[in-house]
């Protein structure tokens, strides 16, 4: 394969060419001596749905207003599409947001709200009209035109609260929890829906989440925050199978954590004792890491193999006895507690019906995992 041919390939985030969208550099944002944003630079690309991932007070709300023009930055600069947003109020910035509360008129039909932004810029009747039509059967909301908010549901007015957003034509889509008030099956469905809908138009958007499972579902990249700091920027599978903190590791999904020194280290492989274990880990595939470095190594549960038959192997297995096992239909997550009191935390599949299951309460069984499943924290 060509260099070429092998360069077209990357994503524009893999490709040092590649010119950024949106560019965040060195954003801060004080409240009365309080830094809600610290020191944040990001690059989100064209078409991109990019999401700002954390718990509440991270910053996430406050960053994604910020590029609204919400609120002003206390130091740093935002550009979108090359130009200089920073200081740009509002109602001048190429950008729409949708809002947790949907912010529809009340007293507005469907078809008024989603026209109001065209009709406030002076666009031509039967533009607006086309351009309104377009969008809701874009959103699935034809039909729905002479309803007013209080005759839909949750998940009709988010619908068209993000047609409204999109029949500006915007450069830049802002999302604030945009699922958060629907049940789990409609959030479910419409989390699939938003993401078709935004590779049909392919406008840029950037969501705010503090559910980890929607932004795995959705995002083509998750910037991860926590006290208005970026801690990890990557894809859904990056940031699950390589955290580069425990933090991160412990935010997105379950995790065993084992702490722990480094006792031996190679090109491909370091050995750990942790005194949580009956054996010592063997983590292949690891970063340099000095002999004595007190590491933690995380295994997530579904790697975790779960047996009553002794492992043959030198390394990377301990037993317990099962203490809970939670049942939640496609799979069962046993905590297993080990002599040294720490919990293990495995995920194994329900191919069998519970009263069927070969491991009961209470059992004694063992643990174990491969050594490429092993991934080296700092401490």
């Amino acid at each position: 394969m060509s260099q070429s041919k092998y360069l077209s390939n990357l994503e524009p985030w893999q490709d040092p060419k590649a010119q950024p969208y949106v560019s965040i550099k060195n954003i801060t944002k004080t409240f009365g001596g309080r830094i809600a944003v610290n020191d944040v630079s990001l690059s989100i690309y064209r078409g991109e749905l990019f999401s700002l991932l954390g718990r509440s007070g991270c910053g996430k709300t406050t960053l994604l207003r910020m590029l609204a023009g919400f609120e002003t930055p206390t130091s740093g600069k935002i550009f979108i599409d090359g130009m200089d947003m920073t200081d740009t109020p509002a109602y001048k910035r190429p950008v729409s947001m949708v809002f947790q509360s949907y912010a529809l008129f009340p007293h507005m039909t469907v078809e008024q709200n989603v026209a109001f932004g065209l009709i406030q810029e002076g666009i031509p009747r039967n533009e607006i009209r086309d351009r309104v039509n377009a969008y809701l059967e874009l959103v699935q909301m034809s039909g729905y035109e002479q309803r007013r908010p209080n005759q839909l549901s949750g998940g009709e007015m988010q619908r068209v609260a993000l047609a409204r957003s999109l029949v500006k034509h915007p450069k830049l889509v802002l999302l604030d929890e945009p699922l958060a008030a629907l049940d789990k099956k409609l959030r479910e469905r419409t989390q699939l829906e938003l993401v078709n809908i935004q590779e049909k138009v392919g406008v840029t958007f950037i969501m705010v989440s503090h559910d980890q499972e929607e932004a795995m579902t959705m995002s083509s990249r998750i910037g991860l925050m926590n006290e208005g700091r970026i801690l990890q920027v990557g894809g859904p599978t990056e940031i699950y199978e390589y955290p580069n903190s425990k933090y991160v590791a412990n935010f997105i999904g379950l995790v065993n954590l084992f702490d722990g020194i480094i006792v031996e280290e190679r090109s491909d492989h370091v050995i750990v004792k942790s005194t949580a274990m009956e054996k010592n880990l063997y983590v292949s595939h690891s970063a340099s890491v000095p002999v004595g470095a007190q590491i933690s190594v995380a295994i997530r549960p579904e790697k975790v193999m779960l047996t009553d038959i002794q492992p043959k192997d030198e390394y990377n297995w301990t037993s317990g006895v099962v203490k809970d096992i939670v049942y939640l239909g496609d799979v069962s997550i046993y905590h297993v507690k080990l002599r040294s009191g720490t919990v293990i935390f495995a995920t194994v599949a329900n191919l069998v019906r519970a009263a069927e299951r070969p491991i009961q309460w209470e059992d004694e069984v063992f643990l174990h995992w491969q050594s490429e499943n092993g991934i080296i924290l700092a401490m």
